[in-house]
């Protein structure tokens, strides 16, 4: 008989804790990455995959459990269930639900969803997933792969489920984010439950020369753009008094060392103030790339893992009730919403293992929107593409329209696509 899996519990990571709290059908935290296949997915095959995968990986095989004073992850003795995509991306994942599991794994044609609640993984922890969940697949897929190449975790696996925060923690007197009220981008909403996807799929030899030309990064280029695209779109190139604000997510394994599949982000602030009328998108470039090069050191970095784990050190909060913490965490998130007009999430220049490249074309990353936040935008890159992706609530695409426009501007080549929620060409 197969020995029944032994029951475990962990700690929720530092950042993890705020998730739980705020979570809601209109708040999900969850994100979604999918790897685009050159053929049709063979949903049992996925299964099977799926079954395999899930034992490698603790930090997905559990659930949530309310204890008295934090939540906390418990094995889960169930199986996760692979499904056919039919709803709109990055919905609420109940703990409750979906057999226990905070995440799930769905198809479409010859594409690969994994859905994530953030409260287990940040995008590379669950890139690490999805990606041996791929191999796993391709190597059920295609006999003479799985000949050649061993059904175990492949040298990319990391198994770590280490709290990196706690590990790099220095105590000190580090102050926290800013709450000053920043420009939010409103409008007519779609329906309840209707979200927008565009994806632009973008030369990245484009891309490239145009950075070079304003001497700045990739990433400093399109939070710029996308400021810009702001700043003409709704403010109408006239001044405002609140800033326009980006939440940058860096990954913090890039200045330590971890390989844990637990959340290990920080946040950046891209903050932008339209102080006078008719400014050129150089202007915007210029204060947006100073502004993220100032705060892209390793010491800023760990000012902000001090203030964040500064609280969960403090021996009287952890004596609270979660009850009470709970109170107190959403009063704290609700105020803090205000600063951000919108997020630019970009995890960055993706590979796969060599023996697996022909299978695969391209990755994608959804985010689910947040409050105060109706537009929320990501970034991944696969060989020489970048896609660069909106997800929305508002019932309009000029912002999306003016962003890919500016790109068109500086002979950056791109090709739009989208999940046909407006039923417009952009």
């Amino acid at each position: 008989m197969k020995k029944q899996k032994e029951t475990r519990w962990h700690k929720l990571d530092n950042t993890a804790k705020i998730f739980p709290v705020i979570a809601s059908e209109n708040l999900s935290n969850v994100y979604r990455i999918s790897i685009e296949l050159k053929e049709e997915i063979k949903p049992e095959l996925l299964q099977e995959a799926l079954n395999t995968v899930i034992e490698w990986f603790e930090v997905f095989h559990v659930r949530l459990r309310r204890g008295m004073f934090w939540y906390y992850f418990e094995t889960n003795r169930n199986k996760p269930v692979v499904e056919p995509e039919n709803n709109y991306p990055c919905r609420y994942i109940s703990p409750n639900e979906n057999h226990k599991f905070l995440f799930r794994v769905s198809y479409y044609q010859n594409r690969i969803n994994l859905e994530v609640f953030h409260v287990l993984t940040d995008g590379m922890g669950a890139l690490t997933f999805l990606k041996e969940l791929t191999y796993q697949y391709l190597r059920l897929y295609d006999e003479k792969l799985g000949e050649r190449v061993e059904a175990k975790p492949s040298r990319e696996c990391s198994l770590n489920i280490e709290d990196s925060y706690l590990k790099y923690y220095k105590k000190s007197d580090a102050k926290g984010y800013k709450t000053r009220k920043a420009y939010q981008l409103t409008g007519k909403f779609l329906p309840p439950t209707v979200m927008s996807v565009i994806h632009g799929h973008i030369d990245i030899a484009d891309l490239k020369r145009a950075c070079k030309e304003k001497n700045v990064s990739i990433n400093q280029y399109l939070v710029a753009n996308l400021v810009w695209s702001i700043y003409t779109e709704y403010l109408n190139r006239q001044p405002s008094k609140e800033p326009i604000c980006v939440n940058v997510p860096v990954n913090l394994r890039n200045y330590f060392e971890s390989t844990t599949t637990k959340n290990f982000f920080a946040v950046l602030l891209a903050e932008f103030e339209a102080d006078k009328e008719n400014l050129t998108f150089d202007d915007v470039l210029e204060k947006i790339s100073d502004n993220l090069k100032k705060q892209m050191t390793k010491e800023h970095m760990e000012e902000l893992i001090s203030y964040n784990v500064s609280n969960e050190k403090n021996r009287y909060i952890r004596a609270i009730p979660l009850f009470l913490k709970n109170i107190a965490i959403k009063f704290i998130y609700h105020n803090s919403s205000k600063a951000f007009t919108t997020t630019v999430t970009n995890i960055g220049s993706l590979t796969v293992l060599e023996e697996f490249e022909d299978y695969i074309e391209r990755f994608y990353l959804v985010l689910s929107v947040a409050k105060k936040q109706n537009v929320k935008c990501s970034v991944c890159s696969y060989k020489n593409e970048l896609v660069f992706t909106f997800a929305s609530v508002l019932a309009d695409s000029n912002l999306e329209r003016a962003f890919f426009r500016n790109l068109a501007r500086a002979g950056i080549r791109t090709v739009i696509e989208s999940n046909g929620v407006y039923n417009e060409e952009m």
